[in-house]
């Protein structure tokens, strides 16, 4: 009994030490487990590419089982079929050949339970797929975890060793963790994805829309002044020339010369208005002498009635641009002047335009009664804002940026950037504003 005291006299210390010692090593081992947790979700949040949050998510976990080997498969819905999307330790040749239909080998059966499996070494298990890669690959100990959202299953984790090894419970708890914060993301980037095809289908659709309008505006405009306003010409020709002839003959029929004269005016007056209509529509003078000189004949013509005095400068040498970039331009300055004509209450406008080898810009501002910008988030249905929101998708199509300055009392400016190459053309909308 002395004996057995005395052991347990002298047993006791050490034994105290070592349990320290199992406390520490714990203590420590759950402190990396948060670390990893932590930089994983870190990544999640702070990153938007797939592959790059998978190989974090990878790397942490290979450094919290002291690994060399894993990689992660996703799950292709249309096919059943998983393949590795990232991979470390691995060869190119197991992870391309390595494909796995939904229920196959060991990460098959992962992904179709929802289920995770430990092996001690993975090359004499029977239900494993391919083991002759496994063989050449030299895999022996294996883990693969599901990865997880809303209870589907998006892929596995797998982490390998070459020499046997046995898990622990706490590093599959781990795993799942990690795994189940993977899932989140490959579910997050699979929604993402499909918003952002979403978002170009509908860019896709706007930019053949606006080509669709331009060209249905210059059929309009032609078909307008090759017969109406040719025919509106020689109506008021004639009724010049009968006029002229009733004076010659005589007629003393005041009513009826009266009557011939007034016709005669409102031809005119139509006349006119058609020719206002084509130039709005799509003026000959842009195709004709370029952007430059219809803007400035527009804005003249459309503020100075107004008495809103206006300026066009050009700085740089001018250039002329595909006839689609400048139909868009264009619209972008018709609509600016516009607004400066319904709603500003300016007396003063100025327009400019810079060229210069690698860019062109432009600037509408006037030193109207301005307005609340903050205030305009969207086209209302008394189509408020409509410009503004045309003015960034046209800008946007030609790879440019686009925006509008003003305070209420202090006029406004709308502005625009394109980039200038031989590539320029009025195509995708690379705007990174929504």
């Amino acid at each position: 009994m002395k004996e057995a005291n005395g052991v347990n006299k002298a047993a006791g210390p050490a034994s105290s030490d070592l349990n320290l010692s199992d406390q520490g090593s714990k203590a420590e081992k759950h402190y990396h487990d948060l670390v990893a947790l932590s930089r994983v979700s870190a990544a999640i949040s702070g990153l938007h590419e797939l592959d790059a949050i998978l190989r974090i998510g990878l790397d942490n976990v290979l450094n919290i089982v002291n690994g060399s080997v894993g990689g992660i498969m996703l799950l292709d819905e249309p096919s059943q079929t998983l393949s590795y999307r990232v991979y470390h330790g691995l060869s190119d040749k197991y992870a391309e050949e390595m494909r796995l239909s939904l229920g196959e080998g060991i990460a098959g059966k992962v992904a179709q339970s929802g289920r995770s499996v430990l092996l001690e070494d993975i090359s004499s298990e029977p239900n494993a797929a391919r083991l002759d890669l496994i063989s050449l690959e030299g895999l022996m100990a294996f883990i693969s975890v599901p990865l997880r959202a809303k209870d589907n299953v998006l892929g596995v984790l797998n982490v390998a060793s070459h020499v046997p090894h046995h898990f622990t419970k706490e590093d599959v708890h781990l795993l799942h963790s990690i795994g189940d914060q993977l899932g989140i993301a490959i579910e997050q980037a699979g929604l993402h994805e499909r918003l952002r095809k979403a978002r170009e289908r509908l860019r896709k659709l706007a930019r053949q829309n606006l080509v669709a309008e331009e060209e249905e505006r210059r059929r309009i405009a032609r078909e307008l002044h090759d017969e109406t306003s040719q025919a509106l010409s020689g109506i008021a020709l004639q009724l010049e020339a009968l006029i002229e002839m009733s004076a010659r003959s005589g007629n003393q029929d005041d009513k009826f010369i009266a009557g011939l004269k007034k016709v005669q005016s409102l031809t005119v007056q139509v006349h006119k208005e058609v020719s206002r209509v084509i130039s709005n529509l799509h003026p000959a003078v842009l195709d004709t002498l370029g952007l430059v000189a219809a803007v400035r004949q527009h804005a003249k013509n459309r503020l100075q009635p107004l008495n809103i005095n206006v300026t066009t400068e050009v700085k740089g040498t001018e250039m002329r641009f595909p006839p689609d970039v400048e139909a868009a331009l264009f619209r972008v300055f018709q609509g600016a002047i516009g607004n400066i004509a319904k709603h500003s209450k300016a007396k003063n406008a100025s327009i400019v335009l810079v060229y210069q080898p690698d860019e062109f810009s432009l600037s509408i501002s006037d030193d109207g009664q301005g307005f609340d910008v903050s205030k305009i988030t969207d086209v209302e249905e008394s189509g408020r804002g409509r410009g503004l929101f045309s003015m960034r998708e046209r800008i946007g199509f030609l790879g440019g940026t686009s925006g509008i300055e003003s305070k209420i009392g202090a006029g406004a400016m709308v502005w625009a950037k394109i980039p200038i190459g031989q590539d320029i053309r009025y195509g995708e909308n690379k705007s990174t504003g929504d």
